[in-house]
């Protein structure tokens, strides 16, 4: 029935599309534009003055609009922050003409890693980042991630993942090009994670909501993170190389501009940051990903494009040992493990997708989209350890001082997995849009399809002394033991349709409704979200603006969320529900003649239907049913700022609370059964105070060489012992504080006339050479822990799991 109707939609649509919009005597302009650095600008309004005719660039700068023939017509091209330009033009019936634009900043405006444009300054949780900076940032992760974690905060570097305002890493969409991006299942820590599919090296645009987005994007409860990659206009590319990997990106177009092509290679071995851990042994880490992009341009009306990318991750680990002191001053601990056995894990996925654009006239868009997503997951390990508990001498008086005192207790911990999954996604889509003169209408259809083969088989034994935990004299007891296998199939429908609207008066108003609509046929649930977003500007001196946004959000279950701690499944789970609010502010001023931008935000989400869940390093472990309901809310101040010329520096703070409260099921002394809600706790991502800071500089007369610093301070997030009731997961960890350091020098800079005249030299754009510092302070940062109990007082440890120690990196890249 879906597929009827949505084939009857097409053929309704274009035959609407031809019989409205047919065009009698006109002529067409089309062209580009650029700013003062010759970068292809998105989104400008290109109108006809005195007229509601007009369209706007594409992702490229590119523009096509049909206009009157016969008539002195003046076209405008505006663009926020820019003085407009206005160019005179008359054309014949039928004939075509190309009309390029370069725009000059009216204001100095702060562009180097976040930027302003029009459709996000008035957008609430909105900020686009400069993929462009991301590899100068010193970052254990790099790309677009590793600046995303300077505006959100972070509390492990060893993963891309990020939470966004008392959100999981499941809450989190990405998007490429319209197409939905998925990430692995199985995935348990950082030092399996491989590469982000965000290439950022291919990227134009990225546009990240941290809250409150538009109707358009997905069914997801926390953050957008929307990637435009480039359409480039000539040849060039880049060679990345450091100690922790490289990558390799070209990038072209033919001679008439038709068909462009990208295509990037990206190797990670983080062998050398595993190694600075506390656990040692043999790492052999392997993460390799290819991506490509080719768009053919038909004519002014139509165009196709495909993606592709295959993602082939290996990580083998052959444990040795490892040595924890832990503690407090005067009552200090000490762990030894001696370990045997062996992980091996491998992941593999594949996505491709093609696209084709209709445009009928300048203000009708018609995008369709087919995609297919597969990963094939193998978790497989079995590893003993064999520990040794010790209390260790504090007193400085004493000639073992620093060494074990007492030994408390000695043991076995045994770990196996063989865990098996298999995902499939399938994908057709509808995008489409319509542009008036103050409205720019947007509707999409999507119909899924998912199909999920899981086999699970994992277990955990422990031995204490000599005695089996949990004891049974007449049985051997597993502390752990899961032995599942799923296999099902299900579909979604999905669609949206919002109108961006613009009023200019005595305010500059814009603003945003819409409402998404999503079922979901396994649990046969439909969801409504509307959703708003406004904002003004009123016409003041100072240059202020003001945003608001709220709406429903829902969050249907893919896989994770249906599977308990024990691997059972319960398909009949419901969508996480949250309503929010938010209110923002932003005030652009100067200080010194150096531009400032200060933005504020405070957001408050009423959270029901959620699932409790659990962090096990980086994979989240839930419960299984709909059994808590919670808040979350708080503010984010942001101050950004140009200290020297064309280097942005920042500082991010962040306040944030959020608390739900579990559904308990009862047991009367009649027998009876009740239910009833426990107090409110801390969910696992309650991180009260998140300071961040990105900050560089240069040589007062040498810009070639720089300096970039990362500042992370985070307070330590809830947790509580393995197997536990949630409601005992009221723990504290340590607080999270690291600094990253970078220095850099521009080796060829070919923009120069004295650059060197050998020929290997002439084709290059640039040569960096980087020393980049990760935990400058050789910070131990705690990830998690492992508890350790001795046998014969029952008492139980809790042993940390450090981060990454200090380590050095260098780089090169070359651009050419």
């Amino acid at each position: 029935m879906f597929r009827k109707t949505l084939l009857f939609f097409i053929i309704a649509t274009f035959a609407f599309a031809n019989l409205l919009f047919a065009q009698g005597k006109t002529g067409k302009l089309s062209g580009g534009v650029i700013d003062e650095n010759g970068q292809p600008v998105a989104d400008v309004n290109v109108t006809v003055a005195g007229t509601s005719s007009g369209t706007s660039t594409d992702s490229t700068g590119k523009y096509t609009l049909e206009i009157a023939s016969g008539n002195d017509l003046t076209i405008v091209f505006s663009f926020v922050g820019t003085e407009p330009v206005k160019k005179k033009i008359s054309l014949k019936a039928g004939q075509s003409k190309t009309v390029n634009a370069r725009l000059k900043s009216s204001v100095h405006n702060i562009n180097e890693v976040i930027k302003k444009d029009e459709r996000h300054k008035y957008e609430a949780g909105g900020v686009t980042i400069d993929a462009r900076k991301a590899a100068q940032m010193p970052s254990t992760i790099g790309g677009i991630e590793g600046i995303i974690k300077t505006l959100v905060g972070s509390t492990n570097e060893l993963t891309s993942q990020y939470s966004v305002r008392g959100g999981n890493y499941d809450e989190n969409l990405v998007y490429v090009n319209d197409f939905e991006i998925y990430r692995p299942f199985l995935v348990r820590s950082g030092q399996q994670e491989g590469l982000s599919f965000v290439n950022s090296d291919l990227a134009s645009g990225v546009n990240f909501s941290i809250g409150g987005f538009q109707s358009k994007y997905g069914d997801k409860m926390s953050s957008v993170l929307d990637v435009t990659y480039k359409h480039p206009t000539e040849f060039s590319g880049s060679v990345m190389l450091s100690l922790l990997g490289g990558s390799l990106h070209l990038e072209g177009a033919t001679k008439n501009k038709k068909l462009t092509y990208l295509l990037g290679l990206r190797q990670k071995s983080n062998q050398i940051l595993l190694k600075s851990q506390p656990t040692k042994g043999v790492y052999n880490p392997s993460f390799t990903d290819f991506q490509g992009l080719v768009n053919y341009k038909f004519n002014d009306k139509w165009e196709i494009e495909a993606i592709a990318n295959y993602a082939r991750n290996r990580f083998s680990y052959y444990p040795e040992s490892q040595t924890t002191s832990f503690g407090v001053l005067n009552k200090a601990y000490q762990l030894r493990v001696f370990y045997t056995g062996a992980e091996i894990d491998q992941f593999d996925s594949k996505f491709g997708g093609i696209s084709t654009t209709y445009r009928p006239n300048d203000r009708l868009k018609l995008k369709f989209l087919a995609s297919a997503f597969h990963t094939n997951e193998q978790e497989t390990y079995d590893i003993s350890g064999e520990y040794l508990l010790g209390e260790l001498e504090t007193d400085l008086g004493k000639d073992n001082f620093g060494q074990v005192k007492t030994y408390l207790g000695t043991g076995v911990i045994q770990d196996f997995a063989r865990n098996y999954l298999s995902v499939d996604v399938a994908t057709a889509a509808h995008r489409g849009s319509y542009a008036l003169h103050n409205n720019f209408i947007q509707w999409g259809l999507d119909a899924t399809s998912i199909g999920i083969h899981d086999q699970l088989h994992q277990w955990q034994r422990r031995d204490s002394s000599g005695f089996t935990q949990p004891n049974d004299p007449n049985s051997l007891t597993m502390s752990k033991l899961y032995v599942t296998s799923n296999d099902f199939n299900y579909y979604r429908l999905s669609g949206y349709i919002q109108d961006n609207f613009r009023f200019q008066d005595s305010v500059k108003f814009t603003g945003s409704l819409g409402v998404r609509y999503n079922y979901t046929s396994i649990n046969k649930e439909s969801l409504i979200s509307p959703r708003l977003q406004l904002g003004f500007k009123p016409k003041w001196e100072k240059d202020v603006t003001f945003r608001f946004a709220s709406g429903w959000y829902a969050q249907p279950p893919l896989y994770r969320e249906m599977r308990d701690l024990q691997g059972n499944t319960n398909t009949n789970i419901l969508a996480q529900k949250s309503f929010h609010v938010l209110l923002g502010s932003e005030y652009n001023f100067k200080v010194s003649n150096s531009p400032f931008r200060f933005t504020s935000e405070f957001y408050y989400k009423n959270l029901w239907d959620l699932v409790p869940y659990e962090y096990d390093g980086i994979k989240i472990r839930y419960y299984g049913n709909n059994d808590a309901k919670g808040y979350a809310y708080g503010g984010e101040l942001r101050l950004y700022a140009d200290l020297v010329k064309d280097a942005t520096s920042w500082i991010s703070i962040g306040m944030m609370k959020t608390e739900e409260k579990i559904l308990l099921h009862n047991t009367n002394a009649a027998g009876g059964d009740s239910t009833s809600y426990s107090a409110y706790i801390p969910r696992p991502t309650d991180q009260r105070l998140m300071i961040a800071m990105y900050f560089q500089d240069y040589l007062r007369h040498n810009k070639n060489f720089r300096v970039h610093i990362n500042l992370m301070y985070g307070t330590g997030l809830p947790f509580g012992q393995p197997n536990n009731s949630r409601l005992d997961d009221t723990l504290r960890m340590p607080s999270y504080k690291r600094v990253d350091i970078g220095f850099s020098a521009l080796l060829l800079d070919g923009t120069k006339k004295n650059r060197p005249s050998h020929s290997f030299f002439r084709s290059m754009k640039s040569i960096w050479a980087s020393l980049e510092v990760f935990n400058l302070l050789d910070i131990q940062n705690t990830l998690s822990y492992n508890w350790i109990q001795d046998q014969s007082s029952g008492k139980v440890y809790a042993v940390p799991n450090r981060l990454t120690s200090r380590l050095l990196n260098v780089k090169l890249i070359v651009e050419f």
